[in-house]
């Protein structure tokens, strides 16, 4: 799927304030917005219409952002942005492991929201478009991932759940094997930003990833933890 001109952004936010400023700014800098301030109008507008990406606050009447999280993902791979209070890292860390692709803190600048809802479509078309040097199929210890497709299959052939953030996480380590590669490091390589000073998505994301390729993920083998180094991707990796 190539990301459209005009991407449309579905916002869930239900302080009309802050919702109204990031709409307006958004659809100066060419996206079309949606508005919904809880979850049953987020329901009645994807019944409706095709969203590019979700920018999802947490603190919602009714089900909250994080209930529609998991939800949204027991059904759907649509990029999810959340916004989360400043201080609530236990939140950002529960949306991650729920399959959000990336989390922004409350206050921010649009302009900040603006570039993450970019650099998610952006790594998602590209990856679309064609893999790395060309290749469409990345294979490793009896696993292929299909860049084309943002897909990564089993063994056994099976196709497994994955984020969008988890296929882009795993897609960086597996261009680099045998490399060991700091948090920093892949933050940067998968969502073009600078780790904070108590950053932890990259944790999580590995925690994840590892629960669905692993043999034992808490022994793991194929993304194996570096001491005061980072992240080492340890199969030999094939193209095709």
């Amino acid at each position: 799927m190539t990301t459209p001109p005009t991407p449309h952004i579905l916002l869930v936010e239900d302080d009309r304030e802050i919702s109204s400023l990031v709409a307006r700014y958004l659809r100066a800098n060419e996206c079309r917005v949606s508005l919904a301030g809880d979850g049953r109008e987020m329901d009645r507008i994807l019944s409706d219409a095709r969203v590019d990406l979700i920018v999802l606050d947490l603190m919602l009447p009714g089900e909250d952002g994080l209930s529609l999280c998991r939800r949204l993902r027991r059904s759907s791979s649509i990029p999810i942005l959340m916004l989360t209070a400043k201080s609530e890292e236990i939140d950002r860390i529960i949306g991650l492991e729920l399959g959000a692709d990336d989390y922004l803190a409350k206050p921010f600048n649009p302009r900040e929201l603006l570039a993450r809802i970019r650099a998610i479509l952006r790594r998602g078309a590209a990856a679309e478009t064609a893999g790395e040097d060309g290749a469409r199929r990345l294979h490793f210890a009896g696993w292929t991932l299909d860049v084309s497709l943002r897909q990564v299959l089993s063994p056994e052939g099976a196709r497994i759940a994955i984020t969008g953030a988890e296929f882009d996480l795993l897609h960086a380590l597996c261009l680099r094997p045998g490399r060991v590669l700091s948090r920093d490091q892949l933050l940067d390589l998968t969502q073009g930003r600078a780790a904070g000073p108590f950053e932890r998505s990259i944790d999580v994301l590995i925690s994840r990833i590892r629960q669905k390729i692993e043999q034992d993920s808490r022994n793991p083998e194929i993304i194996r933890t570096i001491r005061s180094g980072g992240y080492l991707f340890t199969p030999d990796v094939t193209r095709s």
